[in-house]
């Protein structure tokens, strides 16, 4: 019985057993719902074990995911430490599959990139090509590394339906990607400093790179010409070390 004044719960010496595993059980981290299904079974070591096998694994789960999120805070408490990349934060996101209006070309410089785009633009405009929700406008670079010039890079742009080719662009599906993405806002001069916050948070988180990386333009000269208004998302296909 339960005293109404002070709330105390008071039990028969028969009853001790089972408040005792109910205790045990509460103190794993099962629910009441739980708690009752496994008390009508609690005879039955197999089926207890199966409740007890779940509850572990669970667990084990919830372990790993928070220590991944102890790590993140981690790097995130020392880079304000040390006042570097503070305005730059890193996600970890997974882009998937999409249909996409392809240029591969080698162009002079990063600077030329607008080469790319002309052709794309000139080779489709006549196709009414219906624009993706969201459509993702990105370049990708695929030397690996910084090149002074014939830089190989490869745009593309996610569209709905399906078109021929013609003679540079190419309509292709490209694959889902998990990627280290951040997003800022401002000139392209600052895209360096972001490139740097991006690496050196890929190493810190225990991450290495698994591709070629690209910026999307979410929004670019083509919307505005004013450059404090550019959005880019600076990404870099991942994987666990």
């Amino acid at each position: 019985e339960t005293d109404r004044f002070t709330d105390y719960r008071y039990y028969r010496e028969d009853q001790l057993p089972a408040a005792g595993r109910i205790a045990a059980l509460k103190d794993m981290g099962f629910s009441l719902a739980d708690i009752v299904r496994i008390l009508e079974v609690y005879d039955d070591r197999e089926k207890l074990e199966q409740f007890f096998s779940v509850r572990q694994e669970e667990l084990e789960a919830l372990s790993k995911d928070t220590a991944y999120k102890l790590t993140l805070l981690d790097a995130a408490v020392k880079r304000l430490r040390k006042e570097e990349h503070m305005s730059y934060d890193v996600t970890i996101r997974t882009i998937p599959e999409r249909y996409a209006a392809t240029v591969h070309m080698t162009i002079p410089r990063y600077e030329d990139e607008g080469m790319v785009w002309g052709t794309l633009m000139q080779e489709t405009c006549r196709m009414n090509l219906v624009e993706a929700d969201p459509c993702l406008c990105a370049v990708t670079f695929l030397d690996g590394e910084y090149k002074e010039e014939d830089v190989e890079v490869m745009a593309w742009k996610t569209v709905k339906g399906h078109y021929p080719d013609t003679e540079h662009v190419k309509f292709r599906t490209l694959p889902e990607v998990t990627v280290a993405s951040c997003t800022y806002k401002g000139s392209y001069t600052l895209i360096t400093e972001v490139y740097a916050a991006v690496v050196a948070w890929i190493e810190a988180n225990g991450y290495e790179p698994s591709g070629a990386m690209f910026n999307i333009y979410h929004v670019s000269p083509h919307e505005t010409q004013n450059p404090d208004e550019f959005v880019t998302e600076i990404c870099y296909p991942v994987k666990k070390k």
